[in-house]
Formats: C-alpha cells, sequence, structure tokens
C-alpha cells in the first residue's frame, strides 16, 4: 500500500511526512475550486449551519496544525499552547472554542494568498520538527492528530462544493468503488470487542475504552440501499405517509417540505417516462439505479427501514459485519447511518481535542464505515463518525437489517 493510503493511525514519521503533503495539497485544491466561483470572500458565501467560509476552513486547518504541533498545546483549551502563535490573531481568528459559527462570516481575515503562505509556512515547519522527531506513539500523536483533522476538514470542504453546486476537477475525489450485488447475509453474532485499547498507535476519544458487547444473530444487507430501492419507496408515498416518519423526523419533514431526496428531480413524461435527476457537484445528472443513494438523513433512513419493514443495524452490528471478513460485505462508498446515539462508551475521558466528541453526545447519531470523500488512511471499521439526525448534506447513505 502506498505510504499515503497507509493508515494514519500507526503512519511512522516518513509516512506521515508524504500524507500531510498529499492532505495539503488537496485542501488547496478545494478552497481553488471555491475561489474560482469567488467564494474565497466570505460575503459571498451563503450563511449556512453545513458551511464555513472557505477561507475560515483554509486558516483553521494550518492553524490547527501550528496548535498541536509547533505550539506544542497538551489540550485545546485556549490556554493550553506553549509557544506564541505566527499570526498575531490567528487564535482570534481561527479557534473554534472562541469563535461561534455565525461570526466566522465577519472576521477580518488576511486575503487568500496571505493565508495560502501561511498555510505554506506552518506546513514547512511541521515536516522540519517531525523530521527531527522520534518514534514512540506519544511523539507522533500530535501529526497523526493534525492529518486525521486535515483529512475530514477535506471530506468537510468537498461535501460543501457539492452544497454550493460547484465543479471538482476530476481526480479531487476518491473513485467510487463498483456497485456490489444486492443481497443478505446472516451473522451468528457472538461476543464482540467493541471500542479500541490505548495500546499503541492512534485512537480517537470517543472509540475508548475497549470492551466486550453481546451481539445476537442478525441478518444484514450485503450492500447499501440503492437509487432505485429508495425510489420505490418515493413512488409508493413515502415521503407522504406519515405513518412511516417518527415524531421528531414528521417535524423535520415539515420544515424540509420534501417529497424526495435531497438534490432528487423528476423529469420526463407520465408514468415509466419520468426519471430521476439529480445534482451533482454542479452538473444535472441521471440516477443511476444500482448506486447507493446519498445525502440521506437518518429521518429518510428510518422511514425507509419502516416502509421496506426492515430497521438500521446497531452500531455493534455494524462493527460487527465489518470485522467478520465476510467477503460479500462491502463498505466505504458512503457513510452509513446506525440505530445507536451517539454516546460515550464506558470509561471516556475527553483527548487533547476535548470538543471533538463530548459536546456531540445524545445529540448526534453514529454513522459507520466511510464515504468516497473518505481518504483510505482514515478508514477504519472502528471509526465512530456522527451528526445530526436531520443532517443530509454529508455523503450518507444507509444499508438494513432484518427485524
Amino acid at each position: 500500500m502506498s505510504s499515503i493510503h497507509a493508515s494514519f493511525r500507526s503512519a511512522r514519521p516518513q509516512q506521515l511526512a508524504e500524507a500531510l503533503l498529499h492532505a495539503r495539497a488537496h485542501t488547496l485544491a478545494l478552497f481553488d475550486c471555491a475561489a474560482a466561483a469567488g467564494l474565497d470572500a466570505a460575503i459571498r458565501v451563503p450563511q449556512l449551519r453545513s458551511l464555513n467560509p472557505p477561507l475560515w476552513e483554509l486558516g483553521r486547518t494550518a492553524w490547527f496544525a501550528e496548535w498541536f504541533v509547533l505550539r506544542e498545546a497538551a489540550s485545546s483549551h485556549p490556554a493550553d499552547a506553549e509557544a506564541n502563535a505566527l499570526l498575531s490573531k490567528g487564535d482570534d481568528w481561527f479557534d473554534a472554542n472562541t469563535v461561534p459559527h455565525g461570526a466566522r462570516w465577519n472576521l477580518d481575515l488576511p486575503g487568500a494568498g496571505a493565508l495560502k503562505t501561511y498555510c505554506h509556512e506552518v506546513l514547512d515547519r511541521v515536516l522540519d520538527r517531525l523530521s527531527r522527531c522520534g518514534g514512540s506513539d506519544a511523539e507522533l500523536y500530535p501529526y497523526r492528530l493534525a492529518l486525521a483533522h486535515e483529512d475530514m476538514q477535506g471530506e468537510a470542504m468537498l461535501s460543501a462544493l457539492q452544497t454550493l453546486g460547484l465543479a471538482v476537477p476530476p481526480g479531487v475525489a476518491r473513485d467510487e468503488p463498483s456497485w456490489p450485488q444486492q443481497s443478505e447475509i446472516g451473522f451468528p453474532g457472538g461476543t464482540l470487542q467493541m471500542g479500541s485499547a490505548d495500546d499503541g498507535g492512534f485512537v480517537f476519544d470517543n472509540e475508548l475504552q475497549a470492551h466486550a458487547c453481546r451481539v445476537a444473530p442478525f441478518r444484514m444487507d450485503a450492500a447499501l440501499v440503492s437509487n432505485a430501492q429508495f425510489a420505490d419507496f418515493v413512488e409508493d408515498g413515502g415521503y407522504q405517509r406519515r405513518q412511516f416518519w417518527s415524531a421528531a423526523g414528521n417535524a423535520w419533514l415539515m420544515r424540509q417540505e420534501r417529497s424526495a431526496p435531497c438534490y432528487w428531480q423528476r423529469e420526463g413524461g407520465g408514468g415509466s417516462g419520468r426519471v430521476w435527476r439529480t445534482m451533482r457537484f454542479g452538473h444535472l445528472c441521471t440516477l443511476a439505479g444500482p448506486e447507493p443513494v446519498r445525502h440521506i438523513s437518518l429521518y429518510e433512513a428510518q422511514a425507509y427501514c419502516a416502509w421496506a419493514e426492515r430497521r438500521l443495524p446497531t452500531e455493534a452490528e455494524w462493527e460487527y459485519a465489518a470485522l467478520s471478513g465476510h467477503a460479500a460485505f462491502s463498505w466505504g462508498q458512503l457513510w452509513e447511518w446506525t440505530s445507536t446515539p451517539f454516546e460515550a462508551y464506558p470509561g471516556f475521558q475527553p483527548g487533547p481535542w476535548r470538543e471533538y466528541s463530548a459536546p456531540h453526545f445524545a445529540a448526534s447519531q453514529v454513522l459507520r464505515g466511510a464515504s468516497f470523500a473518505t481518504p483510505s488512511r482514515l478508514g477504519s471499521a472502528k471509526f465512530r463518525n456522527f451528526q445530526l439526525p436531520g443532517t443530509d448534506h454529508v455523503f450518507a447513505g444507509l444499508r438494513t437489517c432484518a427485524w
């Protein structure tokens, strides 16, 4: 495996250096897509909860690496940095703890050229320090954390380009895998070691502590629900038949005034001559039936399952299936909603990036897997993604289980 694709969790200094260079090139390419459309200026960026101004995202990414690597911060607490900032107002601009989301449109940020220079300066210094770093997990932790942060921000930036209807250059997003055949797999269940042990390599705080979990026998789809399958739900009045929706889902649906998934458009004549089209990075294209349905909220996933007389997998069932090694179980095309609320594992303690997990417990829902936009080095069957239930801007879909 190429060093830039090897898991960041156990990456050695040279692998980390190459991956950090790769991640920064990706960040800059995505920023340039937004800048080409004039969205390097915050005033021209829609103020949506799912977005940050691209210029702020660019500076924040470099600032985060500076904070944990160059300034040797023990945590993300504003008082925990040891060294001074490269930018006199860097903390005032880019510390997400002290800069509320809505305020990010009104900051007196430097221009794109100056922030790109800052990005290059931070990366050069990070790589220089990394070249002289020892090889222990403790010494490599801040570099692995900075890489993971930039990779996650890169996927968020790509999602923002989709939201904004902007095209991306070929090769910016990882090629999607082929679409697997629809089938069902029976799993015998057993005891699963959930989470990760803090015994080497990088571990996110929400993956700790490792603990035994009993999983009952279950049956799960081998593949994600497809566009064609979800279209059957839509055509059967799924968005109008409120019995399939939870109380929260019904409230969300009323606010959305939606009768199909985000970005879907119906075209053509009546009956069988009508086809579904979708907006994909600013281009209108015909939906491919076998392709996994994407940009689905938890509420839509739950309603589909109720209509199909199925259910979402629990987080433990998903991890069990992913670790089973079953040849037919395919994951990595899209993030997958589970039926499990995002909560702390027993013995949870916040990590150095203190606000990564803890503020989101209870309100968010767990997604598992990865998407075509997730760098392969970030992918892991242990990774716990999480989003608010109404989120539909991320690259998320679903698979179902039997009752």
